[in-house]
């Protein structure tokens, strides 16, 4: 992404959020202001809802599935960690979740590049979204900033644990970015966790789950920001674990249809997600 633009994948993903909420029943991740956040931008919600265009249903719904799977398993993975006494959340490429503004009694901390930063809080001036005093933004560039002094400076306490939630960001980091927050996160206090998505390598996965992660590869080099970070999905779990985890899921599309019942609920099962959810 361009430093003075906000990053075009964290428009056409909340767009997608927000279209899931007027088509799709019954919902995978109920978002309540997922439209109210997009105001401005109402007419390419409703352009992405529209069901008028069957060559694009199939591409539609399957990035739309996408979008919203991944932030439901996120949510579900934090609502055991507060139950486990984790007091603070870290979202690393926010774009415009909207957690904190539904949630504001936990501390988060809102990281992201600059620039989508400013866009999305001048959203939230424009829509009337309130702002929780628990809630901290944290402007980072994560190719070129400490991530660790950033939220040093937030007020974020590294003594204590935290969940960190990472969609969205891996498959444009830099091998060594990705290794050095990883260990940063396993660096943190018992209790703590993370959950990612990552790309896997293409020459891993059979021929339906290629053909979907060559389309989502498409879309987002379309939108300017192309996949440049691979993984082989069977060595990621030992790899997770030998940077300091000690329970890791490690899960396939064929697994999260099986959690979440995509099948029957939304008549398209996920194919090319691989998502990771680990703790300390």
């Amino acid at each position: 992404m361009r430093d003075h633009r906000p990053s075009r994948t964290a428009i056409a993903v909340a767009i997608l959020r927000a279209a899931h909420q007027l088509v799709d029943s019954p919902l995978i991740f109920e978002d309540p202001l997922a439209l109210q956040i997009l105001r401005p931008y109402a007419d390419k919600v409703r352009d992405a809802a529209r069901k008028d265009r069957p060559q694009l249903f199939l591409r539609g719904r399957m990035l739309r599935l996408f979008a919203v799977v991944r932030s439901r398993f996120c949510e579900d993975g934090l609502t055991k960690a507060v139950a486990r006494g984790v007091g603070q959340y870290v979202l690393m490429g926010a774009g415009l979740d909207t957690f904190a503004y539904r949630n504001p009694r936990l501390r988060v901390f809102e990281v992201d590049h600059p620039a989508t930063q400013r866009w999305k809080r001048s959203l939230l001036e424009d829509t009337g979204i309130a702002v929780p005093s628990e809630t901290v933004f944290v402007p980072v560039n994560f190719e070129r900033d400490s991530l660790p002094r950033k939220l040093a400076e937030a007020g974020f306490r590294a003594n204590e644990p935290a969940f960190f939630a990472w969609l969205g960001v891996v498959p444009y980091l830099t091998e060594d970015a990705f290794v050095s927050t990883v260990k940063l996160i396993a660096s943190m206090p018992k209790g703590s966790g993370v959950v990612f998505d990552y790309a896997a390598d293409k020459s891993k996965l059979g021929l339906m789950e290629r053909a979907s992660r060559n389309l989502i590869a498409w879309y987002l080099a379309r939108a300017g920001e192309p996949i440049r970070l691979f993984f082989d999905p069977v060595e990621m779990s030992a790899r997770i674990t030998a940077m300091g985890f000690r329970y890791v899921e490690n899960l396939s599309s064929n697994e999260i249809n099986a959690r979440y019942c995509l099948e029957g609920r939304s008549r398209l099962q996920l194919r090319g997600l691989h998502i990771i959810s680990a703790r300390i």
